[in-house]
């Protein structure tokens, strides 16, 4: 049984993106799809390694960090290792920053600048 393939247009639609986020894709290493004459053509392999382009680009993983992970298969531990402790610094630093805004909600001086539990949350933050 022939599998079916889809153009760059389906394939685009199908996932929200513009075609020329596809074609740069390609154009970095992300994707190779067959062709068909000058046209591109996608099959069940390319479109679940787009899905999986999206699903790391949205666990914050650059184009750089994906092409490597798909290039370099020993080297994906590492690159996660390295990506999940960005991650945790990221958090750290937005969970500091969530509690100084919870502080400055808390004061009950109209200008929170100046109360003594603010300073010390900004204080322990750094």
């Amino acid at each position: 049984m022939k599998s079916s393939t889809l153009s760059v247009g389906e394939v685009a639609e199908r996932f929200g993106l513009a075609t020329h986020v596809l074609r740069h894709w390609e154009s970095v290493g992300l994707l190779k799809p067959a062709r068909a004459g000058d046209r591109r053509r996608y099959d069940d392999n390319d479109v679940y390694r787009i899905a999986i382009i999206l699903r790391a680009k949205e666990a914050g993983l650059s184009l750089d960090g994906i092409r490597e992970m798909f290039q370099k298969p020993r080297e994906r531990e590492a690159i996660l290792k390295e990506h999940k402790r960005e991650l945790e610094r990221r958090i750290a630093a937005a969970q500091a920053s969530l509690a100084i805004v919870d502080c400055a909600l808390g004061c009950e001086h109209d200008d929170f600048t100046q109360c003594a539990h603010f300073r010390e949350a900004v204080a322990r933050a750094g």
